[in-house]
Formats: structure tokens, sequence, C-alpha cells
């Protein structure tokens, strides 16, 4: 069913590296790992059913390559976006072309993989935190705190003030129901307040404040935030660094 996707781009030089990577895609496809993406949101139509290991070990090879990354991406499979985010050169990505793929986010794995191999590397990722905020698509709403999350991990050097400019977006979006969306910003709640011990502090003050708010979701996001944040293990990591 995949073969059809087999094209040659003649006149570039990534045509051979196309094409073998998705025979590989077509030669490590699994039906049953397909069944079982399908229980988790991933459309079966879609994929390939090639696990994330397998996919390092194909961008590995390919390596940084923003033309071939652009028509993996075009190629619209969940290994090809997949693929596509691993080995596309984030000092070539420009604003236009966040925009372009957010849009076409479809599922939870798309988003949280091109957020964490891609998007948080380049030079306009808090801004696009910001822009994207105000957007209602499920899968760019949970693109804003995936990243959130992500640079709470990734950035070491931000101050705090980086993060704390997040509460208020992370407060005003809680009651947003969406299974995806609210995931997300319980996560990027929690990554903020596992910085250090001032920011845990702010960010249970900010748990305890949606805890209040008259939403399902907004209790269960302040509830698994708190349990976490409050926790010995997280406590006594942050206490130990001081």
């Amino acid at each position: 069913m995949f073969k059809d996707i087999i094209r040659v781009f003649k006149g570039r030089g990534y045509t051979m590296k196309f094409n073998y990577i998705i025979t590989q895609l077509i030669n490590l496809s699994n039906p049953e790992d397909i069944e079982g993406m399908a229980r988790f949101g991933i459309p079966p139509q879609k994929t390939y059913g090639v696990r994330i290991p397998e996919l390092r070990k194909i961008a590995k090879k390919a390596g940084k390559n923003h033309c071939l990354a652009k028509e993996l991406w075009e190629a619209d499979n969940r290994e090809t976006k997949i693929l596509a985010c691993m080995i596309e050169d984030s000092d070539l990505v420009t604003e236009e072309q966040m925009d372009k793929w957010v849009s076409k986010f479809d599922n939870w794995e798309i988003c949280d993989q091109c957020c964490m191999n891609l998007f948080r590397k380049t030079p306009f990722v808090y801004k696009k935190i910001f822009e994207w905020s105000t957007r209602e698509e499920e899968f760019v709403k949970r693109a804003v705190f995936t990243l959130i999350a992500v640079q709470a991990v990734h950035d070491k050097k931000a101050q705090d003030i980086k993060f704390e400019q997040f509460f208020p977006i992370i407060i005003n979006e809680s009651i947003d129901n969406r299974h995806y969306v609210k995931k997300a910003v319980n996560w990027a709640l929690i990554h903020i307040g596992k910085r250090n011990i001032e920011l845990n502090k702010k960010a249970i003050t900010i748990a305890e404040k949606i805890y209040n708010i008259d939403s399902k979701s907004a209790r269960w996001i302040a509830t698994d935030a708190l349990r976490e944040l409050k926790s010995e293990k997280v406590q006594m990591r942050l206490n130990k660094s001081l």
C-alpha cells in the first residue's frame, strides 16, 4: 500500500536517499505494530508500523539534510514526518516552515517528536509558544505546552522569569478538556516545577490556584501536578541542589 510513495526527483542529489529510506520503511513495516499504534490514536492508514529506535537508526545514517527533510515531511506518513523532524537542520528552519508544519500535526506523537527533535532547537521557539497559544487546533495547542515542558528540561541557562511568563497561559488553558491538551498542560507545569526549588514553590502555588477553577480538566491537572511536585523524591532532589 505504500509503494506508490516511492518517487523519483530528477536532478536532486538526495533522490537515492529518499527512495532508500522509503524502501527501508516498507521492509520494516509491522502490521501488529500498526494495530497497536491505532489504539493509541495514531492513524493506521498513515503508518508503516516502524518503531522509534529503528527510525533513529535511519536518521543517523541519513544525516542532517534540509531538502530531504522537506520531501519526507510532504510524504505525509507517520514515519516520514518523524524522520523529517530528526534530520532537518534547525539552523535552516524558518518561522514560515514551523507554522506550516505545526498546522499539519494530526496526532500527539508527531507533535511531540517534532517539538523534541526540532522545534526546541530553533531560535523561534519562545516566540512560537506565545503565538500558537492563541490557536485552537488540538495539536497546535498541545505543541505549545510540549515546547514549554521540553524547554524546561533542556534550556539549562534560562532564567526563572523565562518560565514564570508561561504561568498565565497554563492557568488559562487548564480548562481545555481535550485529552491531549490537558496532558500537555500538566506536563508543562510539572517540568517547570522541577527546575529548581523556587520554581517548584511557584508552580505549586499555580497548581493550587488551578485546583480552585470550576473545571474537571483543571482539577485533574492540579491534582496530578501537586502530587508530583510535592513528592518526597522531587523535594529531596531540589533541596540537595541548593
